[in-house]
C-alpha cells in the first residue's frame, strides 16, 4: 500500500512539500517566527512512509535531509561572503561561530535523531563558512599574535581546528612570532645580557613565560601549540646570534688517533656556530651557590627557585655537555676555595641534575667531589697532628680523586716559598704512609693562601693565589727595590703567559684605587711587559673604603684568576670536542651490536635520540665517525648497499 502511495501520490508532491518546508526554514534563519511542528512533521512523515525493512530511513535521507543540507548551502553561499566584505574577518568569526552553533541547534530539532545527519549538515556549515574562507581568517592570525589578541586567536582556533590543515599554519605562525619576537628581544638588550649572565637568564625567563602566558591564554595550552612553543624557544635559547662559544674544530678523527684542532667556532647541523647560552647558565648558577652579593640578598627558597628556573631553560640547550662542563669547573673551584654558600643547597643541585635527565656519569662525578671533600678534611686533621712543622696549623690541604677532578693533564711550574717547598715532603711521606702505591701530584694553580702584607699605612691580610704569592715573595727580603720582568721569571719559575697574568692582577686590579705593585714603563695590557719592565710594591698601598683610607683590612686579589689558566682553557674547549666525538662512536657501536645492521638514516635518527641530552650531534661529525670506525674494522657498508652498515663483531 505504502509502495503505491509512493509512486502515485508522493513523487508528485514531494518536492513542494521539501520546497515549503526549506522556505519555513529559511524564513527562521532570517529571524521570522513560525509554528517549527510544521517541518518536524514533514519530516516525521518521510520516516514514516519507508517501507525497506533494512534501510527505514531511506527516503527521508534520500529526500528531506538531501533538501535541508542543499538549502543551508545555498543560504550561506549568499549570506557569508556579503557579511565578510561589510564587517571584516574579526567579525565574521564571530558570525560563523554563532552561526554553527545555531544550526547545530536548529538540527536537532528539524533532522532525525541519533543518525549521521547531524555530522553530514556540520560538515556542509563547516565547508561554506570557514573552510572557504580560510585563507582570508588566516591571513590575520600573524597580527593577532603579534598584539596578543587571546580572545580572537581562542576564537580563530575553535574554527581552524574544524578544517583539515587549518591549524598547521597557526603553529607555524606562533613559532615564527615566538622566534622572531625573541631574537628581537634578546639583540635589543645585547649590551647589558652579554655582561651579566643574571640579567641573560632573566630575560630567558622572561621570554619563556610571557610566550607561555600567550599559549594558555589564547590556545587553553594545547599540546599542538605548547609543542610548537618549545620548538621555537628552543632557537632562541641556542641561537649564536648575540654571543657564540668559541670551540676546536676537529680535523681527523678516531680514538687514539692523529687529530688536528682548530680554534674556530664549531658548528651545529645548520652549519651555525653554538649559543654560549649553556656556559651563561653554568655562571648563573654559580653566582647562586656561591658567596656573592646575589646569593647574600636572597632567601634559601629563592635560591632554590632560580636554580629551578636555570633548570627549566637548561632543558631547551642542545649543548648541555658545555654546560656540565663549565658547572663543574664553578663546583670545582667553590670546592676548593671553601667559597659555596651551603654545602645542602650544592647536594640538592647535584639531585636536580639527575631528575631532569642529565647523564649519569656526569652527575656520579659531581657527587664523587663532595665526599672527596669529606675525606680530604679528615686526612688534613690527622696530618695537623702528626707534623711536626709550625706551619702545619695554618695550612690546608686538599687531597682529591683525579678521576673526578682532573681538569686536563697541565701542571704549571712555579718555584714556591720555601715555607711551602719544605711542607710538600712531609706531606708526601704522610699520604704514603695511610696508601701505599698512589703518587700525589700537586696542582699549584689551584691553590690559594692568605699573606699579610705590612707598610706604613697599616697591615692588610691578602688572599692570594700561590702564582701571585710567589711573585709578592720576591720582594720579602727587598722590600723598596724594583725588580726586572726577566729577574721575576728567573725567581717564579712561572711560564710566560701565566707571569703576565698574575702581575697584571697585582698592578691592575680593578677593584683597587691603590694597586698592590706599581710599573714602569707603564703598560696598557700584560702583554707591553718588556724583559727590562720594572716592578716594585706600592709603599703607599691601602684599602679604601667611602673615601677614607683603611690601616687595617682584607682584601681577596684571587678573582677568577683560579683553575683558569690560558692551555688549561684550550683544554676545557678540545675536551669538550674530543668527549663528543668518544660519545658519537660509543653510541654508533651500541646501536650497530643491537640491530646488527641498520641503514644510514636511521642510524642518524637514533644516534640523536640517544645523544640529545648531551649535545646535537651535526651531520659532519656522525659521517667523519663512521667513516674512522669503517677505516679501523668496526663496522663495515653492506655489500649490495652502500648506505647499510653492518656491525663487525
Amino acid at each position: 500500500m505504502l509502495d503505491s502511495w509512493n509512486q502515485s501520490i508522493f513523487n508528485e508532491i514531494k518536492q513542494r512539500l521539501q520546497d515549503a518546508a526549506m522556505k519555513l526554514v529559511r524564513a527562521e534563519r532570517n529571524g521570522e517566527a513560525f509554528d517549527s511542528q510544521l517541518v518536524i512533521g514533514v519530516r516525521e512523515s518521510y520516516v514514516n512512509l519507508c517501507s525497506n525493512p533494512t534501510d527505514k530511513l531511506q527516503i527521508y535521507r534520500e529526500n528531506f535531509e538531501a533538501a535541508y543540507i542543499e538549502a543551508t548551502e545555498s543560504f550561506y553561499w549568499m549570506k557569508a561572503p556579503e557579511y565578510l566584505s561589510m564587517h571584516g574577518v574579526e567579525n565574521y568569526m564571530r558570525y560563523a561561530d554563532s552561526k554553527l552553533r545555531e544550526e547545530e541547534a536548529r538540527a536537532q530539532k528539524y533532522l532525525e535523531p541519533n543518525t549521521a545527519s547531524m555530522q553530514r549538515l556540520t560538515d556542509c556549515c563547516v565547508k561554506v563558512l570557514v573552510a572557504t574562507f580560510k585563507p582570508a581568517i588566516l591571513a590575520e592570525c600573524p597580527q593577532m599574535i603579534q598584539h596578543n589578541q587571546t580572545d580572537k586567536l581562542r576564537l580563530m582556533l575553535k574554527l581552524m581546528d574544524r578544517v583539515p590543515d587549518g591549524v598547521n599554519p597557526m603553529l607555524r605562525n606562533l613559532e615564527e612570532h615566538i622566534a622572531s619576537a625573541g631574537l628581537a628581544d634578546m639583540m635589543a638588550a645585547v649590551d647589558v645580557i652579554t655582561q651579566d649572565s643574571e640579567k641573560y637568564v632573566e630575560r630567558l625567563l622572561d621570554l619563556f613565560h610571557r610566550f607561555s602566558t600567550l599559549v594558555k591564554e589564547a590556545f587553553d595550552d594545547d599540546p599542538r601549540f605548547l609543542t610548537a612553543r618549545d620548538k621555537a624557544y628552543k632557537l632562541v635559547v641556542n641561537d649564536a646570534t648575540v654571543f657564540k662559544l668559541e670551540l676546536p674544530t676537529r680535523q681527523g678523527s678516531g680514538i687514539g688517533g692523529a687529530s688536528v684542532l682548530n680554534n674556530r667556532p664549531i658548528t651545529n647541523n645548520n652549519g651555525l656556530a653554538e649559543s654560549k647560552c649553556p656556559e651563561l647558565l653554568a655562571n648563573f648558577c654559580d653566582m647562586l651557590l656561591r658567596k656573592t652579593p646575589l646569593s647574600k640578598k636572597l632567601t634559601t627558597d629563592e635560591i632554590e627557585s632560580k636554580l629551578k628556573d636555570v633548570l627549566l631553560v637548561l632543558k631547551y640547550v642542545q649543548n648541555k655537555d658545555v654546560f656540565m662542563r663549565y658547572h663543574k669547573a664553578h663546583l670545582t673551584r667553590r670546592l676548593i676555595l671553601d667559597t659555596t654558600t651551603d654545602s645542602e643547597k650544592e647536594e640538592n643541585m647535584v639531585d636536580m641534575l639527575r631528575e631532569v635527565g642529565m647523564p649519569a656519569d656526569f652527575v656520579n662525578k659531581l657527587a664523587r667531589m663532595f665526599q672527596d671533600i669529606k675525606v680530604s678534611q679528615d686526612l688534613n686533621q690527622q696530618f695537623k697532628e702528626q707534623c711536626r712543622a709550625a706551619i702545619a696549623d695554618s695550612i690546608n690541604i686538599k687531597i682529591l680523586n683525579a678521576g673526578a677532578w682532573a681538569r686536563g693533564s697541565e701542571r704549571v711550574t712555579v718555584s714556591l716559598p720555601l715555607q711551602l717547598e719544605d711542607y710538600i715532603p712531609e706531606v708526601e711521606e704522610f699520604y704514603k704512609k695511610k696508601h701505599s702505591g698512589r703518587k700525589l701530584q700537586w696542582h699549584h694553580h689551584m691553590s690559594n693562601g692568605t699573606i699579610t702584607f705590612a707598610n706604613k699605612v697599616g697591615r692588610f691580610d691578602i688572599d692570594v693565589t700561590t702564582f701571585q704569592m710567589a711573585v709578592l715573595f720576591a720582594w720579602n727580603q727587598r722590600p723598596n727595590e724594583k725588580i726586572s720582568y726577566e729577574n721575576l721569571r728567573l725567581a717564579t719559575e712561572l711560564p710566560d703567559p701565566e707571569l703576565r697574568r698574575t702581575l697584571w692582577s697585582l698592578c691592575a686590579f680593578p677593584k683597587l684605587k691603590r694597586q698592590l705593585l706599581l710599573v714602569e714603563p707603564h703598560a696598557a695590557t700584560p702583554k707591553d711587559f718588556a724583559n727590562d719592565t720594572r716592578f716594585w710594591v706600592n709603599q703607599e698601598f691601602a684599602i679604601v673604603k667611602n673615601g677614607k683610607m683603611q690601616k687595617r683590612g682584607k682584601i681577596n686579589l684571587i678573582g677568577r684568576l683560579q683553575l683558569s689558566t690560558e692551555r688549561s682553557r684550550e683544554e676545557d674547549n678540545q675536551s669538550i670536542v674530543q668527549l663528543r666525538i668518544l660519545r658519537v662512536q660509543e653510541a654508533i657501536i651500541k646501536i650497530l651490536k643491537m640491530r646488527k645492521k641498520i641503514t644510514n638514516a636511521q642510524l642518524q635518527t637514533e644516534l640523536v635520540d640517544i645523544l640529545k641530552n648531551m649535545f646535537l650531534p651535526s651531520k659532519k661529525m656522525i659521517k667523519e665517525q663512521i667513516e674512522w670506525l669503517i677505516e679501523h674494522k668496526y663496522i663495515r657498508r653492506h655489500d649490495d648497499d652502500i648506505n647499510t652498515f653492518v656491525y663487525m663483531a
